[in-house]
């Protein structure tokens, strides 16, 4: 097929891809090519073998039907890195072969105060693998980042050191290749896989609780990394002293290099994230709109991704132009009966009278548990109910930093997750604060 006619082939296909799969679009589609286009399959061409694989793991099927859709017959398609050889088919691809998402990497990362550390010592792994902070041990609720910045480090460290051999998986997938290997008689072959990496990185490590022929197998594993100084990165959702049902001896490894945690990211962060991960999708959002997004998403990042997919969606089944009315109708924003809005001062003195305390003790240097506790439950009110910066908080609170409202706030959620009448009490708070005038 002529090539101007190929080409526009692709672009009518990337238009209807975007129709049927706006989750999975990205800016970079517009840099794919026509290799070649003849007997009823079209070789697509990549900017890089990640990206090959992205669309190998992810598009294969909506740009299946697009081509369908486009020329009135049925197309098989491959992805191939313009760098390299032929991607190879997900199914063929060999067990350790690590696909990483394009999208997650240390640019498209947002760093905000409740992923700083988290951030910060990942680029340094990634730029010393085996030298700094071993292990890596990072830590939050679902939807945070902490995947993102694994997939970051593999980018990065692939980018630096070709030749660095890396090992990521979930520790699902290590228990049942563990449990695989000794079925078929092949420990030996799995021990050396896991070894003998310079870099070993395991997502939801929690997974190992009550497993104890499987922590068995990873203290050694992880003794035998360390000794030789290579690199060691996990991850779960609570800090290594709360996991459940895991042996004193790998918590304590745990705890040898690095931990940090990530929380849920505060209003402007939530800013930055929605105009990047729009920015990613080319989706244009209009003044006002990213705001929207930020104050009604407040949980974590998946959250928000799946807000710019609806609201993209319904822009394009509407035949309508992304605007704030539009933001409000698809997301279900009400406008009216809008809870007043709240300043550290109100927050301060409610707390200040349910928990019987003088507001000057709540901004003092005092650090005793009847002011502790309260004034805690002000820098967890205020980063719920305010749009004030961590620092800011911290101000109102006796100048302290943003780590410490942090931890405050961190404090508090896991409290509320056992003591009910905490819990009922800020509820209580909340309800008065936030009423309508």
């Amino acid at each position: 097929m002529k090539t101007h006619d190929s080409i526009r082939i692709l672009e009518r296909m990337l238009e209807e891809v975007r129709t049927l799969d706006p989750v999975n679009v990205r800016t970079w589609f517009e840099d794919l090519t026509v290799m070649n286009f003849s007997g009823g399959h079209m070789d697509i061409g990549c900017p890089d073998e990640t990206k090959a694989h992205y669309l190998q793991d992810h598009c294969l099927p909506v740009f299946t039907q697009a081509a369908q859709r486009v020329t009135g017959y049925l197309v098989s398609l491959g992805f191939h890195s313009m760098e390299s050889i032929p991607a190879p088919a997900a199914a063929e691809a060999p067990p350790s072969a690590i696909r990483l998402h394009p999208d997650y990497t240390f640019e498209n990362f947002v760093v905000g105060p409740c992923n700083r550390l988290a951030h910060a010592s990942c680029i340094a792994v990634s730029q010393n693998p085996g030298s700094i902070y071993n292990p890596l041990f990072l830590h939050g609720s679902v939807g945070l980042g902490k995947t993102h910045l694994l997939h970051a480090v593999c980018h990065d460290s692939r980018h630096s050191r070709k030749t660095l051999s890396i090992q990521f998986l979930s520790c699902e997938q290590f228990v049942n290749g563990f449990i695989s290997a000794i079925e078929q008689g092949k420990l030996p072959e799995f021990q050396s896989q896991y070894r003998t990496v310079d870099v070993l990185i395991i997502d939801d490590v929690q997974f190992l609780r009550e497993r104890e022929q499987s922590q068995e197998e990873f203290f050694h594993t992880f003794n035998a990394l360390y000794n030789n100084r290579r690199q060691i990165i996990l991850t779960a959702d609570c800090a290594p002293g709360e996991l459940p049902s895991l042996e004193e001896r790998l918590i304590s490894r745990f705890k040898w290099g690095l931990v940090a945690r990530l929380d849920a990211p505060s209003y402007e962060t939530r800013i930055a994230i929605v105009k990047k991960k729009a920015h990613l999708r080319g989706i244009d959002l209009p003044d006002g709109t990213a705001e929207l997004v930020a104050e009604h998403v407040q949980s974590n990042i998946r959250e928000i991704e799946g807000a710019l997919t609806i609201l993209y969606a319904t822009a394009q089944t509407a035949g309508r132009p992304i605007t704030a009315d539009l933001a409000r109708e698809a997301l279900g924003i009400q406008q009216n009966a809008a809870p007043r809005a709240v300043s550290m001062a109100d927050i301060i003195r409610a707390v200040s009278g349910e928990f019987d305390t003088r507001v000057t003790d709540l901004q003092s240097k005092k650090r005793s548990q009847s002011i502790a506790l309260p004034r805690q439950v002000c820098m967890y009110l205020g980063r719920r109910l305010t749009r004030h910066s961590l620092e800011e908080i911290g101000g109102h609170l006796g100048g302290r930093d943003h780590s410490t409202v942090l931890h405050a706030c961190g404090k508090i959620e896991d409290i509320c997750k056992t003591d009910s009448l905490l819990r009922n009490r800020i509820d209580t708070l909340t309800g008065k604060l936030t009423q309508v005038s």
